[in-house]
């Protein structure tokens, strides 16, 4: 089996066994593509069965002197799950990787605006123009859902379930879940469907998604980072934010108030507690408000 044929079949089971997103994927295979291209410039390339242990070894080093230490470690992670796979599929009797060692990366905390940040960037929307009432509508359902950039770009109008306070998510790995919204975010969202989204001359296909560009196609992920880039150059915001800033602040400002963080897991889509518990690090005035309620020694001396 080639390298190719093998990749070939890896990013299908990515795909169809695992259910990963498309961009998740290309991810993977980017990686790959490159420790491929490392491997056609030995003098005798190794096919993905006879490959060793000291050869990849040589190749993390050769990456290390470009990479960050995330980097490295995400390559690493890729280059494991494909040779997981092969030994899965039988192809391999062993994992090259199991004794290579990750690099050491510290808790990245995530970025946050704060309430007053949120309304700045608000208060920059042109309502001049005619996709003012999409963006406004796009930044509050960022922030007050914490929805993912491609779970709002995917994000159907059939998916709106505003009776029951509601909206329905295809998330990560095509896992649907429920999560509330506000009823000033389900104002914002009629008004935009019923007013300038109804003046868009929709694309059949794309009938039923609920963010539209103004030839009627859904917006790529690409035009949500313009648009939130932009608000932020116009309010002279000096901080470094993306469209995933706003599901950030959202899981923060939620905790901030005393939120019970597995329901915010829930609201998140996480799949793990631990990938939720990065926002603890954030507020661990959380934790001391937690004690003083709850321990029986400390309620005692209140």
């Amino acid at each position: 089996m080639t390298w190719k044929s093998l990749i070939r079949n890896y990013l299908q089971y990515l795909k169809i066994e695992r259910g990963l997103s498309q961009n998740s994927i290309i991810n993977y295979e980017l990686d790959l593509i490159k420790f491929t291209n490392y491997i056609s410039t030995l003098l005798s390339p190794p096919s993905p069965i006879t490959i060793t242990k000291n050869t990849i070894q040589e190749f993390i080093y050769e990456c290390s002197k470009i990479l960050q230490p995330r980097s490295q470690a995400r390559l690493i992670s890729g280059l494991k799950g494909f040779f997981d796979y092969l030994l899965f599929e039988d192809y391999r009797a062993d994992n090259p990787m199991d004794l290579i060692e990750t690099p050491k990366i510290g808790i990245k905390l995530p970025d946050t605006l704060s309430t007053d940040d949120i309304d700045l960037l608000i208060s920059c929307i042109d309502y001049s123009k005619q996709e003012s009432e999409r963006n406004l509508a796009i930044i509050e359902t960022l922030y007050s859902c914490g929805l993912r950039v491609s779970e709002l770009t995917t994000l159907q109008i059939s998916d709106l379930y505003f009776k029951e306070g509601f909206i329905s998510i295809n998330g990560k790995g095509n896992k649907q879940r429920l999560v509330p919204i506000a009823t000033e975010t389900q104002n914002l969202i009629s008004n935009y469907i019923n007013n300038s989204r109804a003046l868009v001359p929709v694309k059949k296909e794309f009938t039923n998604f609920l963010f539209l560009n103004r030839r009627g196609r859904t917006l790529t992920r690409a035009m949500i980072f313009t648009i939130v880039k932009q608000l932020a150059v116009t309010a002279n915001l000096q901080k470094k934010i993306s469209p995933h800033t706003f599901r950030h602040s959202f899981a923060t400002h939620l905790l901030e108030n005393g939120a019970d963080l597995r329901a915010i897991q829930q609201m998140l889509g996480h799949e793990s507690i631990t990938t939720t518990e990065i926002y603890m690090h954030l507020d661990r005035s959380h934790l001391t408000q937690t004690l003083q309620m709850f321990h029986p020694r400390v309620k005692q001396t209140n």
